[in-house]
């Protein structure tokens, strides 16, 4: 009995017995797959360039894409700003790159073409108003105005996707949405000022960390930090 308890115990536990010569049985366990990584758009950078210079494309009003032809538009804005007042919509082309960065093309975004339809319509909405003057209070009465302040530009990009309904002011935005950073988008605020990150591009009224200097509604660059400001994204995005 006590020769063959190794053996018995060997076969009662999956083990081999002393001085047998089987060899082990490959675990029947299936594999753990590691977490898809979240992708997560920067929001911080050390460098103030957002000079893009690969292939842009415009999405016309029939939905199809094209190469873009940059054109010489009344009242366009330009680089270095200009005024965007009494611009309509038609007047400010839907752009598009590839990849899943927003790049900087005139002044204006242009969308990643990788991004979900909700972010894309984000970056053509703030589009809309760069240009326009800081107006404090400005987009709160109404989304549409003659000035935005910081929280009104934020709000208008959002209203573009649809994912507010009414004006935010910058406390508000505090508590809007989901906490933390966003996989595309994600909104920095304070009681006293609020601006947004969209896909790599910051939408903001304060020219801090942005070399060009200019106020009011404009794509810069990425601040290397975002310290003092809640961080919230909208759910999904």
């Amino acid at each position: 009995m006590a020769i063959g308890a190794p053996s018995a115990l060997a076969a009662s536990t999956g083990g081999v017995a002393v001085g047998s010569t089987a060899a082990p049985q490959p675990s029947t366990a299936p594999p753990v797959a590691a977490a898809p990584k979240l992708h997560l758009a920067p929001v911080t950078s050390h460098f103030s360039s957002v000079a893009y210079s690969g292939p842009v494309f415009e999405k016309t009003v029939s939905g199809q894409v094209v190469p873009y032809q940059p054109l010489a538009r009344a009242g366009a804005v330009t680089p270095t700003g200009g005024s965007a007042v009494g611009v309509t919509v038609a007047l400010k082309p839907e752009l598009l790159v590839p990849g899943s960065r927003a790049r900087y093309v005139a002044g204006l975004a242009a969308a990643p073409m990788s991004a979900p339809a909700a972010v894309q319509a984000i970056v053509w909405a703030g589009n809309q108003i760069i240009g326009l003057p800081y107006v404090w209070g400005g987009g709160h009465a109404s989304f549409n105005a003659a000035g935005y302040d910081c929280s009104g530009t934020v709000s208008f990009a959002l209203h573009g996707a649809s994912l507010v309904t009414t004006p935010e002011d910058s406390s508000e935005f505090m508590g809007w949405g989901s906490h933390g950073l966003g996989r595309w988008v994600t909104v920095f605020s304070n009681a006293g000022h609020a601006y947004m990150t969209v896909a790599g591009l910051r939408l903001d009224t304060s020219a801090a960390d942005d070399p060009t200097n200019q106020q009011g509604p404009r794509w810069r660059p990425l601040r290397p930090a975002n310290g003092g400001f809640t961080v919230r994204h909208p759910l999904g995005f």
